[in-house]
């Protein structure tokens, strides 16, 4: 059985934490085996069928002269219920890609794929509010319902299409973006042409997935984080710049990748006023819904790609996904981790671009 931390989210949470807090995993989903792809992606990409069905992904030469040539990214800011929320974007024409990112992460964890992706599409990347540098709101001025969900982001990134892209888009989702990205196209699925969910949160300590026994357990200790100084004190333990890298450097399988540049992206807004209540709300956060829940209700293609080397969210556990009517295809992407758009753009980028096209 595969190994969780309490904290199941992206970069600031998910760490070996001491065994006293660690909660044994019990998975709901049994789903069976999954199937063969069936459309080819890309010839630039190299497609070899794994022993069990899978396909693995891996790149001849995807990048050239021109490639490199990189477009400018616009950084910019819209208004959305009074509250101000950053994003960046790049190119002019083609289809609209919407790059939603994880926990504890922002728009700038799109830095190698935004400028690549807006050469042929309109790419939009986005901070949801509560993280990055849009807004930070109070969780306890809403008189005590939960406000940093799945469904007020999914209604944020509903709004910005609208709003913004003025046009349906597609989402790119990782990690916890991904429950983002499902629950935008349930919510409104005119709006949604296609979802890419790149190692998309299991959602392991959901109050689901508990054994009975220690949900108790688990409530007391999100109290006790939430409403103590204990929680802020973990916060400030974890809020610096060693450990944010020490925490990369668990879920990226080339820790090389693991630059100065990537902890500051990641550090610098957990650092404003606010980031740690939204922090401390989230991994709180134990209800909402599962990717199980929503997978059966989309009605856009999706494509899901994983980082065989994800320490944080099992393959083994991902590739019962692909059983849902929706997934058409399930791609392994070898050597990768849990964020292969930044680990491996040189993978994921073509994915997308061949995943857009054929829709």
């Amino acid at each position: 059985m595969a190994k969780t931390s309490i904290f199941a989210a992206l970069p600031f949470t998910n760490f070996e934490f001491p065994s006293l807090f660690r909660v044994k995993n019990s998975s709901i989903i049994s789903f069976s085996e999954t199937h063969f792809l069936r459309q080819s992606i890309s010839t630039a990409i190299v497609r070899s069928p794994t022993k069990r069905g899978i396909v693995s992904v891996s790149c001849s030469s995807v990048t050239d002269e021109a490639s490199s040539e990189e477009l400018q990214v616009r950084t910019l800011t819209w208004k959305w219920k009074g509250y101000s929320i950053r994003y960046q974007c790049a190119g002019t024409s083609g289809p609209a890609l919407v790059l939603v990112h994880g926990f504890g992460a922002n728009s700038d964890h799109w830095r190698k794929n935004t400028p690549i992706l807006g050469k042929t599409h309109r790419v939009y990347s986005i901070d949801l509010i509560g993280y990055g540098y849009s807004d930070k709101p109070n969780p306890r001025e809403f008189g005590g319902e939960p406000f940093y969900t799945f469904e007020t982001w999914g209604e944020q990134l509903n709004d910005f299409c609208l709003d913004v892209v003025k046009d349906e888009a597609f989402f790119i989702c990782n990690s916890i973006g991904g429950l983002v990205g499902l629950q935008a196209a349930v919510s409104k699925p005119e709006i949604c042409r296609g979802l890419m969910l790149i190692n998309i949160s299991l959602r392991m300590l959901h109050i689901k997935k508990q054994p009975f026994i220690g949900r108790p357990f688990i409530k007391s200790f999100q109290n006790l984080l939430r409403n103590t100084p204990v929680g802020k004190l973990f916060f400030k333990s974890i809020a610096k710049p060693e450990t944010v890298k020490s925490i990369l450097c668990q879920c990226y399988h080339d820790s090389s990748q693991v630059t100065d540049e990537l902890v500051e992206a990641i550090l610098r807004p957990g650092l404003e006023p606010g980031a740690v209540d939204v922090f401390l709300e989230f991994i709180c956060y134990s209800g909402g819904p599962l990717p199980e829940d929503l997978l059966p209700l989309v009605k856009c293609p999706v494509l899901i790609a994983w980082g065989e080397k994800d320490p944080w969210e099992p393959i083994e556990l991902g590739r019962a996904y692909s059983n849902f009517d929706a997934v058409e295809d399930f791609v392994v992407l070898p050597d990768a981790g849990h964020c292969p758009q930044d680990e491996k753009p040189e993978m994921v980028n073509p994915l997308i671009e061949s995943f857009v096209a054929r829709h």
